[in-house]
């Protein structure tokens, strides 16, 4: 039964008829522009601050996005207990989603309202408290609040651990929801807990729920996320890969960080990572409307090209943050890397 939903849920019907589809940008980034404070939960904008979180998701349709995130990435027990607001978990993710729902609604086009699920902040068992249960529990209470707010499809990200990578896809399970998940490779081309791109590749693929789509975000800059792209799709994966790669590097400008990615920049990014293998392409923080709009230029105009070497995308881009892309001797790209010296 649960095969059938899968067959017609929004975002398949809409990667059968497109070979590229453009996500959104950065959610905090945005929200910080609009007053938000540092450390305050955006999460609770969504009953407090409606009007503004409509816009945020406005902002990215308007620019061209087919596929927008909830601003519900730390809305799980876990990160909610900082703000006291534990106890409104299915309240503040309905609401992101309802949000989301009527904005994608009023458009001509398809527009897939994805349901942003972040990491818990949690440290798994031994070294932690996390274990399997809690982790599916909370994932859990948090896909049945997007779910309940008319979310298409629900959208794991930023996560380091395999462990709650799987504790999220079962969770999704259990809602009866179609799911997307990315790791972030911010740690030398592994997650911060160790994992390679073949090995999320492997893992991915071993679910017994598996995503409709699987890839990155965030990290360190597009060049790094580009590399693990070429990762993924040197295992020969036919899962729709997903890029979502930060706005350039972090700089801290007058107090504040800034990414100093230009929307050039990230127009050649967006195309790179389509011919890496990328099929969902779109920005983490710092990626602004302006840098959307020039994305989704790119990506229409700019014809198809060769898959490009690690050389192409660090002269485009800029280099690496580190020499190894995590994969070791056994990497796909080794021999082409040994000659750059970045």
């Amino acid at each position: 039964m649960h095969d059938e939903v899968e067959m017609t849920d929004a975002l398949s019907r809409l990667l059968e008829t497109r070979d590229w589809l453009m996500a959104d940008g950065a959610t905090g980034t945005n929200l910080f522009n609009m007053g938000l404070a540092s450390g305050d939960a955006p999460e609770l904008w969504n009953a407090d601050e409606p009007a503004k979180i409509a816009k945020l998701y406005s902002l990215a349709v308007d620019a061209g996005s087919d596929l927008f995130l909830t601003n519900s990435f730390g809305g799980n027990a876990s990160r909610l207990k900082l703000h006291n607001a534990q106890n409104r978990v299915r309240e503040l993710n309905r609401l992101a989603a309802e949000i989301g729902r009527e904005v994608a609604d009023k458009r001509d086009r398809p527009v897939i309202v994805a349901g942003s699920m972040g990491p818990t902040g949690e440290i798994f068992a031994p070294m932690g408290t996390l274990t399997h249960e809690l982790a599916v529990e909370m994932f859990h209470e948090q896909a049945e609040g997007l779910k309940e707010g008319g979310a298409d499809v629900l959208w794991v990200e930023t996560i380091s651990a395999p462990e709650e990578y799987k504790a999220a896809a079962e969770a999704c399970h259990l809602a009866g929801m179609p799911w997307c998940g990315t790791m972030s490779f911010d740690t030398a081309g592994r997650t911060m807990m160790g994992l390679t791109s073949q090995a999320m590749v492997t893992m991915v693929e071993k679910l017994p729920h598996p995503p409709l789509a699987f890839g990155a975000n965030c990290g360190v800059g597009a060049s790094d996320l580009l590399r693990t792209v070429l990762g993924f799709a040197a295992t020969g994966t036919e899962r729709p890969i997903i890029a979502k790669g930060n706005a350039g590097i972090p700089k801290y400008v007058d107090g504040h960080i800034h990414y100093d990615g230009t929307p050039e920049l990230m127009a050649e990014y967006a195309v790179m990572a389509r011919d890496c293998g990328a099929t969902i392409i779109g920005g983490c923080c710092g990626t602004m409307a302006e840098h959307l709009v020039a994305m989704r230029e790119a990506l229409e105009t700019r014809p198809r090209g060769e898959r490009p070497t690690l050389e192409d995308i660090s002269a485009k881009l800029g280099g690496f943050s580190s020499e190894d892309d995590g994969l070791g001797e056994g990497g796909a790209k080794r021999e082409r890397r040994g000659r750059r010296r970045g």
